[in-house]
């Protein structure tokens, strides 16, 4: 690993990344007065509260209003604001979709609508807060820029750049539990890239979000087993880097996508159809099949759904095998 990374083989400390996202928003407020922020009711769950703690005259609590907080969020950005907006991700955007779509994306105005405890590391809360639709529904909507950080420090990067990319909306994904800790303070994001983790010649495994670190388990796995896997972190859905990722599968010929989201219209969705116009290429994608979660521990989930580094190992087989 060549871009700073933690040791995988040792004890990695753990964190929430929106807890890393909180602190880079304290920061980004620091800098910049334009930052605000607004939140439905959930302060200290999305970790907003550092902010409001800080900032109270800067800090808008909407309550359970999760159309309004955006459309707030909206206005605050036309008069000049950097306005982040922050709720579950089941309900921002899964309740609001039409409100960031008319007050925020069609105007392309630089709300940054933070979706917190999406996808299946939500757990014992089950189908209903379990978000895994929030990729695809902010991926289709024009001007929205779409980022699912990988751990604590990255989200903290990514709370900076956003308030510093102020022409236009995005949407960040986070989750609820404490992941580990892959990166480093000296490891690089901008939005719009990807990054080669681990570099390989025989498949291109691309991965978003927590189930990065299950990416780079089964890369060394798999590497035990003569299988030289390249691991590319792709933290940001749209835009899509498409220079790193068509590189990598040049010299590959094999891709396989790996997202804690529905497989339609997500991660591999996005590859899937950058790959259909620009390198045809055998592709196989890991993530939830069309089916809702279901309460459990995040480990149950993830294995009930094929997604530990045990089944990326096996999926890897199988479609080297196919080549």
């Amino acid at each position: 690993m060549n871009l700073y990374l933690n040791d995988i083989d040792g004890d990695l400390a753990k964190d929430t990344n929106r807890a890393g996202f909180g602190r880079g928003l304290l920061k980004a407020g620091q800098k910049d007065p334009r930052v605000v922020a607004l939140c439905a009711d959930l302060t200290e769950s999305t970790n907003v509260h550092l902010f409001a703690q800080e900032f109270p005259e800067r800090f808008v609590e909407v309550g359970i209003a999760e159309q309004n907080m955006v459309t707030v969020a909206a206005g605050l950005a036309a008069m000049g604001k950097i306005p982040f907006a922050s709720s579950y991700a089941a309900f921002n955007p899964g309740r609001n979709w039409e409100q960031i779509k008319t007050t925020a994306a069609i105007n392309d105005q630089p709300v940054k609508v933070i979706g917190a405890h999406a996808g299946l590391h939500t757990g014992p809360d089950g189908a209903t807060h379990q978000m895994l639709e929030d990729i695809a529904l902010m991926r289709v909507m024009p001007n929205m820029t779409v980022i699912v950080p990988g751990d604590a420090i990255e989200a903290e990067k990514v709370a900076l750049a956003l308030a510093a990319d102020d022409t236009g909306p995005g949407y960040v994904r986070l989750c609820r539990e404490a992941i580990p800790i892959l990166t480093t303070e000296k490891t690089p994001f901008e939005i719009g890239k990807a990054y080669v983790y681990t570099p390989g010649k025989d498949l291109t495994l691309i991965s978003t979000g927590v189930l990065t670190y299950q990416a780079l388990l089964a890369a060394e796995m798999l590497y035990k087993d003569g299988i030289d896997v390249e691991v590319i972190h792709c933290p940001t859905i749209k835009p899509l880097d498409a220079v790193t990722i068509l590189h990598s599968i040049q010299k590959t010929g094999l891709v396989m996508t790996l997202e804690e989201a529905q497989i339609a219209g997500g991660l591999g969705g996005a590859v899937a159809e950058l790959l259909s116009e620009e390198l045809p290429t055998k592709l196989k994608r890991l993530g939830v099949r069309d089916r809702y979660g279901e309460s459990g521990k995040p480990e149950e989930l993830l294995n009930l759904h094929g997604l530990t580094a045990k089944h990326i190992v096996l999926s890897v087989h199988e479609l080297v095998r196919s080549r």
